[in-house]
């Protein structure tokens, strides 16, 4: 086990245990306490990322522009799994540069748009069954800004056409490859014999790298409604987990034939939840375009004024993000006993490693 994923697993086994430590919270009216455990706030978690999902759709929220949003999934082939497992780092970086080079070749042919998108690019890195596909979701403004500061709306009443999408995706992942590979980056041995590298890449080219298309079903809410689901969750929800003792675990899984519960040894539901652990460091999530974080404000401000759209109100901005600070414990911190009182900190309970050292430095004395 590499030392993120070690990383990742203590953090998972120690989520809301006296591994991490608790506080008290006391009813400020009632007088009735109750310990709280602490989470651990890895971001593989199944249990500690919701509030923070919230945060980022509120923000992506106060993006969004007046147009049309459509949803692309840019997929590697399985011939490159083995690949990823072996370097994920550089393979990831490559599989979001070549999306955006893309993306951003199509918007900018005046065929199409002739401008500048607005995207934003999120890796997910599992399937239903913990497999490992690894597609990047793209969500995409249907509109660019040309150079003119003019806006640009589709001219066939589709974005770009995924079959042309297709190859040229292909063709940028594979030079990007070659490229790494020249220039002494971290990948397997067996890519610099040279023999090797034709035959993998033959290979590679053999099959069909699939760039899927969705169209939103009630506009760009919803997509990112859909994409929330894995912005903050790599692997797979508590929610899917039915039943497991001493030898399996059983979850549910979605796909063909329909819903089903698959039932795996625990060593391999361990095995392949690890798959899924991303490298120590790594963003999943790139905002690029009119969204990349280095000019965002000003591209942004020059989009809205290019679709008559005001500025977001910065009141109404705080206020979300405020509401959102609350929202995970307004319910939470009201007192069930009296229905008036709220819980508040009153004491703290320290990690049972902290614990069990005191008592050994205590022995020593």
């Amino acid at each position: 086990m590499s030392s993120a994923k070690a990383k990742v697993w203590r953090a998972i086994v120690a989520c809301r245990t006296a591994l991490l430590g608790a506080h008290v919270e006391t009813g400020d009216c009632c007088g009735v306490t109750r310990p709280v455990d602490h989470s651990c706030r890895n971001r593989h978690c199944p249990q500690c990322q919701t509030r923070a999902k919230e945060q980022w759709l509120a923000k992506r929220r106060q993006e969004l522009l007046p147009v049309p949003y459509f949803h692309r999934v840019f997929t590697l082939p399985h011939a490159l799994h083995a690949l990823i497992g072996q370097c994920p780092r550089v393979i990831y970086e490559l599989l979001f540069g070549a999306a955006s080079a893309t993306l951003t070749e199509f918007a900018a042919n005046p065929r199409w748009l002739g401008g500048k998108l607005a995207f934003s690019l999120i890796l997910h890195t599992g399937k239903q069954d913990l497999g490992r596909p690894v597609p990047v979701h793209a969500l995409v403004a249907g509109g660019a800004l040309s150079p003119e500061g003019e806006g640009k709306s589709p001219k066939r009443g589709f974005l770009f056409p995924v079959r042309a999408l297709s190859p040229v995706f292909r063709g940028k992942f594979l030079a990007a490859l070659s490229e790494a590979r020249g220039s002494g980056r971290p990948l397997v041995a067996e890519l610099a014999d040279e023999k090797v590298w034709r035959a993998l890449r033959q290979q590679w080219l053999a099959h069909d790298w699939v760039v899927y298309a969705k169209q939103p079903l009630g506009g760009p809410e919803q997509v990112l409604e859909y994409l929330g689901r894995y912005t903050h969750r790599v692997a797979i929800s508590n929610e899917r987990l039915v039943g497991m003792d001493e030898t399996t675990v059983c979850f549910r899984v979605r796909g063909t034939p329909g819903k089903r519960v698959l039932s795996v040894p625990a060593e391999e539901f361990i095995e392949r939840f690890l798959l899924h652990v991303l490298p120590s460091g790594f963003q999943r999530i790139r905002h690029c375009g009119l969204l990349a974080p280095a000019a965002k404000t000003t591209k942004l401000a020059l989009a809205r004024q290019a679709w008559s759209v005001p500025e977001a109100d910065p009141v109404i901005t705080a206020t979300v993000e405020d509401f959102l600070q609350r929202v995970g414990r307004a319910e939470w911190a009201r007192c069930p006993h009296c229905h008036e009182g709220r819980f508040v900190p009153t004491a703290a309970i320290p990690p049972a490693s902290h614990l069990k050292r005191d008592s050994h430095a205590t022995d020593r004395v």
